[in-house]
């Protein structure tokens, strides 16, 4: 069995950088000035938040590499992603888009997402009624972190997937509605008052927002690395444009990588 190894991300935060190609490493310049040199194999993913790009020599050799290269504006909205040719066989995807055609089997898949998901969401209270008891509202944390964990456990007993739809918003509103609790530090800047996006209307809402943008692009580049199609997925139906497996997958990973970070 291949196990595969985590490496670094590279943040690009300087507006006029540019990314080129030095044999084995990535150079990041500005004018005649040059600001880094990163071996490639020390790495898995890259985030510019910068307008200039980089040489299609480097855009190249991340693609041959399957090393995430994604391109946001200074500002952070996402702009694109490489993506290199596919890896991987058909008859893998194949099954992919046959379990997708069911809903029955979709529905199968979907709840061991969305059971990790709920589980990663109770273990965020958990943790910090361990860690902070004397600057949150434990009872409060608690009475969620219960509501959390009779929710998940009925997860697999759900057949239907409006039904594990349902539940799922329902504990996702449990979680956001003692998010605010979770957030110790800057309290004047960053408030929570409860989940909206298409713009988010506050701080803590566009920090989510960007980390999830992240994570699915992540997600993506996973996804593809072994050969699925990122496009189809389980619990998000098809919709052209949408990396629906990739959503999917980032159910449970947003508490711990997406929440955790904010």
């Amino acid at each position: 069995m291949s196990t595969r190894k985590l490496l670094n991300t590279l943040y690009i935060m300087t507006e006029d950088a540019y990314l080129t190609l030095d044999g084995e490493n990535v150079v990041v310049v500005n004018g005649e000035t040059t600001l880094g040199r990163v071996p490639l194999h020390t790495l898995e993913n890259i985030i510019c938040f910068t307008y200039k790009g980089a040489s299609p020599a480097f855009m190249g050799a991340c693609a041959d590499r399957k090393i995430g290269l994604c391109f946001y504006s200074p500002t952070g909205k996402f702009l694109a992603r490489i993506k290199g040719k596919e890896y991987g066989n058909v008859l893998l995807r194949k099954e992919q888009y046959r379990i997708s055609d069911s809903l029955e089997r979709s529905t199968d898949y979907a709840k061991n997402m969305i059971l990790g998901k709920v589980y990663n969401c109770r273990w965020n209270i958990e943790r910090t009624i361990r860690d902070h008891a004397l600057r949150v509202d434990v009872d409060k944390l608690r009475t969620a972190s219960q509501t959390l964990k009779d929710g998940y456990q009925k997860i697999p007993l759900i057949s239907e997937m409006d039904e594990l739809r349902g539940k799922e918003g329902k504990l996702a509103e449990c979680y956001f509605g003692v998010f605010d609790e979770l957030i110790l530090n800057q309290k004047e800047d960053f408030i929570f008052k409860n989940r909206n996006r298409r713009p988010p209307l506050d701080n803590v809402n566009a920090l989510l927002s960007f980390a999830y943008t992240a994570l699915a692009n992540d997600c993506a580049n996973a996804l593809e690395s072994v050969g699925l199609d990122p496009y189809v997925g389980f619990m998000h139906r098809d919709r052209p444009g949408r990396k629906s497996l990739a959503l999917d997958l980032m159910e449970e990973l947003r508490a711990v990588s997406g929440d955790g970070l904010c």
